[in-house]
């Protein structure tokens, strides 16, 4: 992660229904390389919990860009899933105001 590139972060945390459906992971793949491809994500970042909660976070270089995204059509095609594919979902959008570390 550099510095100054990334200014937003979206951060998408849901538990799967038990009957999820094949569906659901080829889906989310195709839809983050569309969103790194083509509406200008920089990092996407996936992990699950040991409880089962599925974390996506995403960076962004700008607020136009997560709009551009939300509003792309097979984004939001896949969004009419959200209650076949999710118990609960969350979505939180902000701006990062610090970044730093150390790399290895």
């Amino acid at each position: 992660m550099t510095q100054s590139a990334q200014s937003h972060v979206v951060i998408f945390r849901a538990r799967h229904r038990p009957d999820i459906g094949d569906d659901y992971l080829p889906t989310a793949m195709a839809l983050r390389d569309k969103a790194l491809a083509e509406y200008g994500c920089q990092e996407f970042v996936y992990a699950t919990t040991p409880e089962g909660e599925e974390i996506a976070i995403s960076f962004w270089p700008d607020v136009a860009s997560i709009q551009r995204w939300k509003a792309e059509q097979s984004h939001l095609t896949a969004q009419r899933n959200n209650e076949r594919w999710y118990s609960s979902f969350r979505i939180q959008v902000g701006e990062i105001y610090r970044d730093y570390g150390r790399e290895a």
